[in-house]
Formats: C-alpha cells, sequence, structure tokens
C-alpha cells in the first residue's frame, strides 16, 4: 500500500509517517509538506533518516497536486490550525484548508483512492459552549455532562478554522456520494507529545512544560486570567494507533465520522497543568493575567470516544502525567534543538 500524509514534516504527521513506517508492513509512506511552520525542517530530517520521501509543494497548488504519483490512501494531515489565523491570515487559512482538501479529494478521485481526514473538535458550535458556565465551580462528577459527540451542534459561530474544516467534510462526503470515495472523517481534540513546538494558540501541553524548563513566562488568557479552562488531552502515539486501527479495517469500516480525544480522565485546567509542569521541571514561572476572552474561546471541550470505541474497540491508554513525562523527556534530550526553536 502506497500512503501519502499531508502535513507530514508537522508535528501530527511526522509523528504519523514515523509510527506507520514502524507498523504498517509492506507500506510505502510519503509525505507533502512546504516548511512553512516552526520546526517542520528538523521533522524533516528526521523522516529522510527512515527513507521517507517528502514533496515539498504548496498543497494549494492543484496542477502540482494532480501531478503526484499515484496513491492507495491519502491522510490529510494539512491545516494552518491556529485559531487567531483566522482573523490574522484568513486567506492562508481558506487556501491550505479548504482549497487544499478540494485538490486532495479530487486526487482521490483521480486515483481511486480512499481518505482518511484529520478534522478538528473545532467544528462545533461556539455558542453552545458559551453558556453560562462557572468555571470555579465544576463539580467534577458532572463534568461528563459537558462531552461532546458527533450529533453536537455545528451550526453557529465557530471561527474560519473550523468553518473551513466543517466545510471540507461536506465537501468529501458530497465527492463519496458521487465518486464512490470511501472517507474517514476524525475530529481530534487536543494532540499533544513529543515534537510538538506549541505556542499560545496551538500546542499549549509542550508550550507549557517547554516554558516551564527555560524558564519563560506566560499568560493565562480569558475567562478572568485565572488558568480555569479546560481541555481533554490526547496522546500522538494514541492518535497514531487508531489512525493506524483504521487502516486496517478501512475495508470494513469506512463513511463514518468520528470525535477522538483524551476523554475525562486527561480532562485539564491550565491552572491544573502549571501545578503539574512545577513539580516535574522544579522550575515556577509568572504569568501575566488577560482577563478579556477571545470571541473564539470555549470554556471546556471534553471528547465523548463512545463512537470510535464501539467501532473499534479503542480508548486512549496513556493518561496526562505520562503525556507530561513524554513531553518533558524530550526536552531534555533535545534542549539544544528546542532552544534554536524558542529562544
Amino acid at each position: 500500500m502506497k500512503i501519502l500524509i499531508t502535513g507530514g514534516c508537522g508535528f501530527v504527521g511526522s509523528n504519523l509517517s514515523l509510527y506507520l513506517k514502524r507498523n504498517l508492513n509492506n507500506s510505502q509512506i510519503f509525505t507533502i509538506d512546504n516548511f512553512t511552520r516552526p520546526g517542520s525542517k528538523i521533522r524533516y530530517n528526521i523522516l529522510k533518516l527512515k527513507n521517507i520521501r517528502n514533496f515539498n509543494i504548496d498543497i494549494s497548488n492543484y496542477e502540482k497536486v494532480m501531478n503526484l504519483p499515484r496513491f492507495d490512501l491519502i491522510i490529510d494531515c494539512c491545516a494552518e490550525a491556529a485559531v487567531a489565523d483566522s482573523i490574522k491570515k484568513p486567506k492562508k487559512v481558506f487556501d491550505t484548508n479548504l482549497i487544499g482538501t478540494f485538490n486532495i479529494i479530487n486526487k482521490c478521485k483521480k486515483d481511486k483512492s480512499d481518505i482518511i481526514f484529520l478534522s478538528t473538535s473545532r467544528v462545533y458550535s461556539i455558542n453552545l459552549f458559551k453558556k453560562k458556565i462557572n468555571l470555579s465551580n465544576i463539580k467534577k462528577k458532572k463534568l461528563n455532562k459537558f462531552s461532546v459527540n458527533e450529533s453536537f451542534d455545528t451550526d453557529g459561530r465557530k471561527s474560519l478554522y473550523g468553518f473551513t474544516k466543517l466545510s471540507s467534510e461536506d465537501l468529501i462526503k458530497e465527492y463519496s456520494y458521487s465518486d464512490k470515495i470511501r472517507y474517514i472523517i476524525n475530529r481530534f481534540g487536543v494532540i499533544s507529545g513529543p515534537w510538538q513546538f506549541g505556542h499560545e494558540d496551538q500546542g499549549f501541553v509542550s508550550l507549557w512544560i517547554i516554558s516551564h524548563f527555560l524558564k519563560k513566562n506566560l499568560k493565562y488568557i480569558g475567562f478572568g486570567g485565572k488558568g480555569l479552562q479546560m481541555r481533554d488531552v490526547l496522546h500522538i502515539d494514541d492518535a497514531c494507533e487508531i489512525i493506524l486501527l483504521q487502516i486496517k479495517k478501512i475495508n470494513l469500516i469506512y463513511n463514518q465520522t468520528f470525535n477522538i480525544g483524551g476523554g475525562i480522565r486527561n480532562l485539564i485546567s491550565l491552572k491544573k497543568l502549571t501545578n503539574l509542569c512545577e513539580n516535574i521541571t522544579k522550575n515556577k514561572i509568572k504569568f501575566t493575567q488577560v482577563k478579556k476572552t477571545s470571541i473564539f474561546d470555549i470554556p471546556i471541550f471534553l471528547t465523548n470516544n463512545a463512537k470510535i470505541k464501539k467501532y473499534y474497540k479503542w480508548k486512549p491508554k496513556k493518561k496526562m502525567d505520562l503525556i507530561i513525562k513524554d513531553i518533558y523527556t524530550w526536552t531534555i534530550k533535545y534542549k539544544k534543538i528546542i532552544k534554536k526553536v524558542f529562544l
């Protein structure tokens, strides 16, 4: 099987490429990446050592995508995923996320290949998350009522990033209907792990750990500036494992949409994450409190994994403490590289 992974030198794409190379026998792994993200060339050098070939092209270039060799499966990991870029760089977000998917799905049509599309929890309506939730008074036993399944409302505001990903989902379904393309859509929440060079709007777990290690100050942004907002976190290895299962069962399970996240045991607030980072690094840093909340931010997101568990008998293996440990171990081992990116 020949597999193409778009965004293959990004955090998710590079980890997935290496994981499939190790665990999927008799397969060839290829990537697309044009090295626009911090750390992508560093990850590319790792892929190159494993004989994974990268096509250095822009996914929004139709002709170049269509002229690529034939593939049996395309895994679309490419995205401008920072929600803030919806305001700062709307054309880039639109071109990469929606035009890029248009090009990839037409490549699937040409090749008669399957597609696994990495979507996002950001397709869901911000309005419903904006209901009055007192983060300081949430009881742990009541947290499950906030979990989001695949039937949750996708109407209303969601950011340009969320819009382009939801529109890409619809585009894939239209092509599936008209051209019999088999698809799987994975709406991932927060994914974290080694080789993620995080920043404020994306990859907050690695950002927190690296910032504590380097003694760089951070900000609590929004919801009163207290660090009470919560997300469930999925280890990159768990994300790769479920995609491998989906590949192996593609002839049995397809044309489905799944929510995938760390679940309730990996639900964590920024404040709690700070405490864990202080414990493992033995460093304390200063926090600036920014009380104003972004129009795109939500107080809590908790993934309901019931459907993915039902179809694949799968659930996340790695708990929050292990996610933090893995990122910290990586940070120590590659501190020279990390300092070049962050300092």
